[in-house]
């Protein structure tokens, strides 16, 4: 079921929250997070209408597939072991198959049948077999980074590999899913972890960020990873940090999930969501999580930090906004001596320690509680003018895009307050914001574009899929009720001209049917259903995937 929205926003700020009258009767979505086995055999799939022949390849999705051991759950959804599937697509017809992440995480804790490796919102539980003064003492070493890479599929250097947030990924074979071997960043480069959203020049040289903890406080960092390497080489080698960006507090850096690039910058969004380090390093012995030392700082506007990819020089303007929280970008690109950033941005930043594994378990009147506390996440453009020198003026608009009317004024020497663009229309409140953009990455990354796609989120998972045109702000919507459609990805088509030529890939949970999950199949022009696979086993709703061409 398609719908073609066409209302368009004309262009207007919206500089109020994104809280809506609130909703009522959300249906259980307890399934999403249930625990469910591996299927590391291809499964053979029901075709309802059809797979477009031309698809060759393997569909990877990364998700938590398994929350408890023993009698022991996790607490939050960030924290279930990584589960890693595949849809593979060959002449009309699909497999599935799907495999647990060996990790050290998910070996000891199942040698050991409960949580012995800590999590970002479940602490490690002490051996009940030792006394008390053991299980105290043992306090002292719980500290240790989970590799329990349960994020996405990343590629470096033409290899991929399942990642989170820490200093760990795992190396796997896109066709087995078998665990190869485990990577630590912190021995090629200094940083304690990279995030999970790198991004790739078009020769594969991959660009990312990780903090550094040392006793003069934190820094963000930009990470450069080469192309390509030798036989005999490790993955990581010539990794190198390009830029090193002081903390604003460096005992509570900002929380970041991903960053923005274009051809010639990193954008590094410092965002008021903190992490109070204090708070971390004490919790090893106190027993809380660290997601108990994460928190939102509304005191503190967002700062756009730009850096020269060549020369690794950080500009000194600082680009400011008002407070915001961002776990996305969409795009960003250059055109006439201006940085166009496009992220999904909500106005708190409050929503990370909502996704609890309680409150998605929930149902009735506690479940739409939940709900409507949750800030909405929306499209925003942000303009950011290059050419600041002495001679820029103070208190006028430098933003001179007629197409544009986000703002861009020079409040000090070296400081730009930034105003955003809304790209999208009220229409887009009918399905409460949006998460997970993505666009045709390989041919319009870092470049001007008009499509992205997206989940709609009037619910806490996606419950819709977006198709969203930037030349007029309208949508085109996929939504069928009860069905909770995953982050959508698009492949082109062969020899494509047009920037939607092509399909989009989304794996849809049914959690009030059994076995009722399918890969479905979108013409990206339309945005009308082709076809779906049916998987006759349970998924659990993830996080992100990729597409990896040819069988």
């Amino acid at each position: 079921m398609s719908s073609d929205r066409t209302k368009a926003s004309g262009g207007k700020h919206h500089l109020k929250e994104h809280h809506f009258t609130d909703v009522h009767g959300l249906p259980c979505i307890e399934k999403l997070v249930r625990t469910v086995d591996e299927r590391p055999e291809p499964i053979s799939t029901t075709i309802r209408g059809h797979i477009p022949s031309w698809i060759s390849g393997r569909f990877l999705r990364n998700g938590p597939g398994k929350f408890e051991f023993g009698n022991k759950s996790y607490n939050h959804w960030f924290d279930g072991m990584a589960l890693m599937h595949q849809f593979k697509i060959d002449g009309g017809e699909v497999t599935y198959k799907s495999r647990f992440l060996n990790s050290n995480a998910y070996k000891s804790n199942s040698q050991q049948d409960r949580i012995v490796i800590s999590e970002f919102g479940t602490m490690s539980m002490p051996d009940p077999c030792k006394n008390f003064f053991q299980r105290f003492l043992s306090r002292f070493d719980r500290l240790q980074a989970s590799d329990n890479a349960n994020v996405s599929f990343v590629k470096y250097k033409g290899d991929y590999y399942v990642s989170t947030e820490t200093n760990f990924m795992h190396r796997v074979n896109p066709d087995t899913l078998e665990t190869k071997e485990k990577v630590d960043w912190s021995k090629f480069i200094a940083v304690n972890g990279a995030t999970a959203h790198p991004h790739y020049d078009p020769d594969g040289t991959t660009y990312n960020m990780g903090n550094s903890y040392t006793g003069k406080g934190a820094t963000y960092n930009i990470i450069c990873v080469p192309p390509e390497r030798s036989s005999s080489e490790e993955t990581l080698e010539g990794a190198k940090v390009i830029c090193t960006i002081p903390s604003l507090d460096k005992g509570k850096p900002s929380y970041y999930h991903s960053f923005a690039m274009t051809e010639n910058y990193v954008i590094f969004i410092e965002q008021p969501v903190k992490m109070d380090l204090l708070k971390i390093m004490s919790g090893r012995f106190l027993g809380k999580a660290i997601s108990k030392a994460v928190y939102w700082d509304p005191k503190q506007d967002t700062i756009f930090h730009l850096v020269n990819k060549q020369t690794g020089k950080l500009s000194p303007v600082k680009y400011c906004s008002r407070p915001l929280t961002t776990f996305h970008q969409i795009n960003a690109f250059e055109e006439d001596g201006f940085v166009v950033m496009d992220m999904c941005c909500a106005d708190d930043g409050k929503a990370i320690n909502n996704y609890n594994i309680q409150n998605l378990r929930q149902s009735g009147e506690a479940l739409d509680e939940v709900y409507n506390t949750l800030c909405r996440v929306f499209p925003r453009r942000f303009v950011l003018p290059l050419n600041i020198d002495s001679d820029t003026p103070l208190g006028q608009n430098l933003n001179t895009r007629s197409n544009s009317p986000a703002t861009a004024i020079r409040t000090a020497k070296d400081k730009v307050y930034c105003v955003h663009e809304d790209l999208h229309g009220d229409d887009l409140n009918e399905y409460g914001g949006l998460e997970f953009p993505q666009i045709n990455y390989n041919k319009y990354n870092t470049r001007p574009y008009r499509y992205f796609y997206a989940c709609g989120f009037m619910h806490l998972v996606g419950d819709s899929l977006i198709k969203m045109d930037l030349l007029d702000k309208t949508m085109k919507v996929w939504k069928q009720p009860g069905f909770y459609p995953s982050e959508p990805i698009f492949v082109p088509s062969p020899d494509a001209v047009e920037e939607d030529d092509g399909v989009i890939l989304s794996v849809v949970v049914t959690p009030t049917i059994e076995n009722g999950t399918f890969l479905l199949v979108l013409d990206g022009r339309t945005f009308e259903e082709l076809g779906r696979a049916e998987v006759p086993v349970n998924i659990p709703y993830g996080f992100h995937a990729a597409f990896h061409g040819s069988v």
